[in-house]
Parts: C-alpha cells; sequence; structure tokens
C-alpha cells in the first residue's frame, strides 16, 4: 500500500458515484489510497469512528464502481463503517461537521441522502432490510439488485439469522456481504481461495451447476448424491456449509483489501439469480498501523493528530461508567453470587476491570440484547445475582425479555443502563430517551435516577440489593463532581429529599436534571426535590410540596410521555390534588446528533430554559 498523504486529486474529482464508475479499474487502488488519506485526517479533526471505516475502504469502492447506485440498493449494517460511502457520494466536504448539530450524520440517515437507503445505528438489521427491498422489486416487477454489508459481530445477534433464515426460502435477489474483520487469510491459502471463490462465482459454474439439476431431476437418487458430493467438497474449501444450508450460495472467503479482486467477483455475483453470500476479510484500521495494532482504541475516537496518534491524557473527571465499574467490583468482592453480564459493550459500559479481576463471573454474550436478558433469568432462577451493563438504547431490543423473562417472574435481575438521556454525537438511534417511559408500566421493577456520582455508588447498592427486578439508570460522562464514598451503603427505597427550601413554586427533578433545577431554583426562590426514585414514586415528598406551592415543575431528561412526570400527575390524581403541574423533559421528537448540553438548551432543559418556562406559566 502506497503511504497515506494528505493530497487527494483522483478523490477530488469523484462527486457522486457516476463519476467513480468512469474510472479505469487500474486508477481504484490509487483512489483507495486517497480515500482511506482523506478519512484519517478528516476524522482525526472532528472524531468519529475510525478502525471501522479504514477497514472498509476496498469494499466500499469496489460497491458503488460495480452496482448502480441509488438505483442498486445498498444497505450497510450498523453504519460505523459508512464514512467512505458519504465521501463517494456527494458528502465529501460535510465530513468537516462530522456528528456536529446539522451536520453529516455518523450513520446511513434516509434524509441526508437519497444513497442511505435505510437508516441505522443499531446493528443486524441490514439483511431483513435488504430482504424486504428485494422482494419488493421483485413484486413491482423492478431490475435492480440488493446488497446488504454486515460485519461478523453483527452476525452474533438472532435478527439476522432469522432474515437468513427467511431469506434462503424466497426468491430474490439478494446478496449477503459478510464483512469478517475477525480473522485473516495466510499467505498461502489466500491465493487458493480467491481461485475457487472467483471460479465458485462465475456463470459458468452456475450454469453448469443448474444444468446438472435439470439432468439428474429425472433420478432422485442421482441428484441427491450429485448435490451431496457438491456439497463435501465445497465444504472442505469453504467455511460455507451453514449458509448452504440455509439457501445461499456460498462464496469466498476472499481479500477485501484486493480491489482487483473484488471488482471482478461483485460483477460476476451481480449476474447470478437467488440469494448469494459473499465472505470478504477485512482489517479494521487498515493502512493506519497505530490502528491496525489497537482497533478498540481507534473505534471511536475523539479530535487526535493522527501524525502521532492517540497519547495518554491527564485523568479527567469521574464518570458515571467509571463508578459503575469500580462498584461493581466492590460489590462482587463482598458477594460471591454477583455476575456481570454485557452484550458486547465491555468497554463503552465500564467492565474491563471486573472482566480482568472476575473473569469466571464475567459474561459477554457479543450482540445479543434479548439473549442477554434472558440468560440474566435464567442465572437468577439459580440463585446467582446477575448485573446487566447496558446502554438505554440496546435496552430497548430486549423489551420483550424483560417484561415476560424478568418482571413477570419477579427475578432479582439488576439493570445498570447507561447513557440515559442525550448522548450528543451519535444522535437519534442512541440517544437514552425512551427508558423511564418504557421501564415505569412494567409492574414489579424499581427504577430510579442518580442525581450525582455518590448517589449513584449508593443507588447501585440500593438495587442490588433489592429481591426483584430494578434499574439504575445514569447519563453518559460525568456529573457534578461529587466523591462517592468507598462503602457500600444504600438509599432508603421510594424515597427522596429536598435540596432546597423556597416558595410558591416546587421543581420536582429527576436524575440528571437536578443540578440546573438547582441553579434554576435560586433564581426563582424555588423549593427544589431530588425525586430519585420513578418507581416506587415518593408520594409522602409529592404530597407535601403539592399542599405547600402554588405550582409544581417536574423535569426529566427522557421522553415527557409516558415519563417520571406523568408518574407525578398519576399520583396527584390518585390523592385528588389539584395543584397545577408544569412537566418539563424532552419534546414528541427524535433529537438528532449535536453537542448534548447545547441540545439540552435548545428544548429548555438548561437552568435558563427552565426559568424562562416556569415564569411564562405564572403569567
Amino acid at each position: 500500500m502506497a503511504p497515506l498523504t494528505s493530497e487527494t486529486p483522483l478523490l477530488d474529482t469523484i462527486n457522486s458515484p457516476a463519476d467513480l464508475r468512469g474510472l479505469s479499474r487500474d486508477l481504484l487502488p490509487r483512489l483507495a489510497d486517497e480515500l482511506r488519506a482523506f478519512l484519517l485526517d478528516s476524522v482525526a479533526k472532528t472524531g468519529g469512528h475510525l478502525s471501522s471505516n479504514l477497514g472498509t475502504v476496498e469494499l466500499t469502492i469496489a460497491l458503488h464502481y460495480v452496482y448502480n447506485t441509488p438505483d442498486d440498493r445498498l444497505v450497510w449494517d450498523v453504519g460505523h463503517q459508512t464514512y467512505g460511502h458519504k465521501i463517494l457520494t456527494g458528502r465529501r466536504a460535510g465530513m468537516a461537521r462530522l456528528r456536529m448539530q446539522d451536520g453529516v450524520s455518523g450513520f446511513p440517515r434516509r434524509a441526508e441522502s437519497e444513497y442511505d437507503t435505510f437508516g441505522v445505528g443499531h446493528s443486524s438489521t441490514s439483511i431483513s432490510a435488504a430482504l424486504g427491498m428485494a422482494v419488493a422489486a421483485k413484486a413491482k416487477g423492478e431490475d435492480r439488485a440488493v446488497v446488504a454489508v454486515i460485519g461478523d459481530g453483527a452476525m452474533s445477534a438472532g435478527q439476522a439469522f432469522e432474515a437468513l433464515n427467511n431469506a434462503g426460502v424466497m426468491d430474490a435477489n439478494l446478496l449477503v456481504i459478510l464483512n469478517d474483520n475477525d480473522m485473516s487469510i495466510s499467505q498461502p491459502v489466500g491465493a487458493l481461495n480467491k481461485y475457487l471463490a472467483r471460479l465458485l462465482s462465475g456463470r459458468t459454474y452456475n450454469a453448469a451447476r443448474r444444468a446438472g439439476e435439470k439432468v439428474l431431476s429425472g433420478m432422485p437418487s442421482m441428484l441427491e448424491f450429485a448435490n451431496k458430493v457438491e456439497e463435501h467438497v465445497k465444504g472442505m474449501i469453504t467455511p460455507g456449509t451453514l449458509f448452504e444450508e440455509m439457501g445461499f450460495n456460498y462464496i469466498g472467503p476472499i481479500d477485501g483489501h484486493d480491489i482487483n479482486s473484488l471488482v471482478p467477483m461483485l460483477q460476476n455475483l451481480k449476474q447470478l439469480k437467488g440469494p448469494q453470500f459473499l465472505h470478504v476479510i477485512t482489517r479494521k484500521g487498515q493502512g493506519y498501523k497505530l490502528a491496525e495494532n489497537d482497533p478498540i482504541l481507534y473505534h471511536g475516537v475523539g479530535k487526535f493528530d493522527h501524525k502521532n496518534g492517540i497519547v495518554g491524557s491527564k485523568p479527567g473527571k469521574l464518570t458515571y461508567t467509571q463508578v459503575f465499574s469500580d462498584w461493581l467490583c466492590d460489590m462482587a468482592a463482598s458477594d460471591t453470587r454477583l455476575v456481570g453480564i454485557t452484550p458486547a459493550m465491555r468497554e463503552g459500559s465500564g467492565l474491563v476491570r471486573f472482566a480482568n479481576e472476575y473473569p469466571d463471573r464475567y459474561f459477554d454474550v457479543a450482540i445479543a440484547e434479548q439473549h442477554a436478558l434472558t440468560f440474566a433469568a435464567g442465572l437468577a432462577c439459580e440463585g446467582l445475582k446477575p448485573v446487566v451493563a447496558i446502554y438505554s438504547t440496546f435496552l430497548q431490543r430486549a423489551y420483550d425479555q424483560l417484561i415476560h423473562d424478568i418482571a413477570l417472574q419477579n427475578l432479582p435481575v439488576m439493570l445498570a443502563i447507561d447513557r440515559g438521556g442525550l448522548v450528543g454525537a451519535d444522535g437519534g438511534t442512541h440517544n437514552g430517551a425512551f427508558d423511564l417511559s418504557f421501564l415505569t408500566c412494567i409492574p414489579n421493577m424499581v427504577i430510579m435516577a442518580p442525581a450525582d456520582e455518590a448517589e449513584c455508588r449508593r443507588m447501585l447498592s440500593t438495587a442490588y440489593q433489592i429481591d426483584g427486578p430494578t434499574a439504575v439508570r445514569y447519563p453518559r460522562g460525568s456529573g457534578p463532581g461529587t466523591t462517592p464514598a468507598p462503602t457500600l451503603d444504600t438509599l432508603p427505597l421510594g424515597k427522596g429529599e429536598i435540596r432546597r427550601q423556597g416558595r410558591k413554586v416546587a421543581i420536582l427533578a429527576f436524575g440528571s436534571m437536578l443540578s440546573p433545577a438547582l441553579e434554576a431554583g435560586e433564581s426563582l426562590d424555588a423549593t427544589v426535590a431530588n425525586m430519585r426514585f420513578i418507581k416506587p414514586l415518593d408520594q409522602d415528598l409529592v404530597r407535601e410540596l403539592a399542599q405547600g406551592h402554588d405550582l409544581l415543575v417536574s423535569i426529566e431528561e427522557n421522553a415527557l410521555i409516558g415519563g417520571a412526570g406523568s408518574e407525578v400527575a398519576r399520583a396527584l390524581e390518585d390523592m385528588g390534588l389539584g395543584t397545577p403541574l408544569l412537566r418539563l423533559g424532552l419534546p414528541d421528537a427524535f433529537i438528532e446528533h449535536g453537542d448534548a448540553p447545547s441540545l439540552l438548551a435548545q428544548h429548555g432543559l438548561d437552568a435558563a430554559g427552565i426559568v424562562a418556562t416556569i415564569n411564562k406559566a405564572l403569567i
């Protein structure tokens, strides 16, 4: 590979895939070098997902070179690897504001470009969506190709196999590309695989296969024998028996960085009918040695100097994730029943230390949130104390399991819900905007939200001691900066506290909203309560505040519909109290990417916004 360069004269001529398809094939390796260089320079300036994008440069170019996008449909899984796709589809200039408010999204978005055929952010959806598009094309009599690109990690989720199982029996033209970046092809085997894969994808092989089936169809025993021979011969040279059994014609594995092999391979596959499966081997961080050597560190990056790489920085403020990490290890030391579970989010959810110190009690179940919760339920049935560390946005994928397998049986499974509220640059697909709403309606659940780091640790201990399903929901990043005590003290169940005594107006703050509520309370001379528990709600405190004030104001970093404020309204109604209630929270809309504090201010959830809204209500 040529050295990375900041000069991109060839890439500068590409404003759409049509421009790309006008290039001669011998220029594609040079374009790949320039695209990789541009990606590295661009992401180093803005932050974003790096390793995954560097690993799919050649595949992205080959797909847009062979397929007539956007008429041919290209569906990406998760979307971490689509920066190159965005650059080649007319958004190169927009990369300067990647993941910033009103800028280019870090994921495919249908509203952003006609080349983004399906919006993603969560994993394992591409095959299902692409199959739907392929079946729709057939139903409408449209001749178009449909390609789904899915990573090996996303293949660990059940939905991917549900889709494969369905696609294999559908008479639809669909190509599934497995972007496998967790294995490598040794040099001697690679050449053979390349030749065999080209052979198996070619028209000659497939025509002969169909002709043979036609001739042998009148001799069932011979046809069965021939199919078994072919299966075993292909099984010896490819690892695709599973996909063949599901009805796909499996091709590969091939080197996903050899663009001179990718292009003719895709050209062959484009001519084939029915479900096809191409296994491509890539390397995360390809072309940037630092990312190749540590793809996890360079998976999601902030701004950095790509010439020197990410260097150690001074420790920042204690984050809620670190509070959970420390608490988990301390509680594990005091209770051998504790087990920690994560659906493929060890680093993000703060389980690295726990995994190292308690490897026999640590379970990474891969990208399988549904399995994670039912697995936890099974552990709880046998007397263990499972703690599931999960992002709010990913908990949505296991809602039935939470209701049916955990809450209905009142099992002591504890959910440590990270990224509650707005997450910033990852936007609408990753905001934890709905958990308080969808958790509160579930019987047997105990739900709490800490106002600061010290309270977070105490809430985690509280949740762990409860003999039933519990959830502690905390935001991304740091809080006010309080230092947790090293103890495992608990809080009184369902009890809040008054943090500021004022007049006329009482603000009922839930979780992260306590800090701006206290600041607003100073301006308004309002009473401010730290409610702590969403369920069970502190009804005694609600009654006290309602009887002593002219206006109650609930505030939460959650969807306003069905959230904590709704619980306050329900409590007031049940108690027959007519004190007016003003509910503040996230609007009935999907909030996109941007700086989280700015987005909160935009929706009136900073101190100034709270004051302005309350003053308006008092007029």
